[in-house]
């Protein structure tokens, strides 16, 4: 399949990664969410993306269309986490299947390093083995499972931790 790796922004891909978000909201144990969102609340997505310094990134068709896209964001906002961050990757569900998801979180493992991160952290419903196992083919080690933290689908849902230790920043300071 062929692809480019390209900026997201919200003129060009909020209706996309809105699209991608519900269908995971409605179908999936992807996202702890019961309402689907509204395009306001990607105006808020990505302005807090843009002014934190977040990427997303994204691979488009040649012919433009949005296949996927990862981004990250504070794990927690503490002073003392600043080098840690937590990531969320995503496919539009007609493109699953065909190894974007690797490209993805290879570009936002990249991403963390050139902006001088150490720990990136991936939150993963427990059931969702495609994503455990894409997660454990690059690096990441589960460092914890949170029994029944989220309900959805009339079941109780638990919250697995995956964790790559990145070899940045090479001077970590506390200012």
């Amino acid at each position: 399949m062929e692809y480019k790796v390209v900026p997201c922004t919200y003129e060009k891909h909020a209706h996309s990664i809105l699209e991608t978000f519900n269908d995971a909201i409605e179908n999936s144990t992807v996202i702890y969410e019961y309402q689907k969102l509204s395009l306001t609340s990607m105006v808020e997505w990505f302005d807090t993306k843009k002014a934190n310094g977040y990427p997303i990134i994204g691979l488009e068709s040649v012919d433009g269309q949005l296949l996927g896209f990862a981004s990250y964001s504070a794990f927690k906002i503490r002073p003392a986490y600043k080098y840690s961050i937590e990531h969320s990757i995503y496919v539009h569900k007609d493109f699953r299947g065909h190894g974007l998801s690797h490209i993805l979180l290879e570009l936002i493992i990249n991403a963390a390093k050139e902006n001088n991160y150490h720990a990136l952290i991936g939150g993963i419903d427990a059931d969702n083995q495609a994503s455990i196992a894409l997660h454990e083919k690059h690096g990441f080690k589960h460092v914890g499972t949170l029994p029944e933290v989220g309900y959805k689908f009339g079941r109780w849902l638990n919250l697995a931790y995956y964790q790559l230790i990145l070899p940045t920043p090479k001077t970590p300071s506390e200012d």
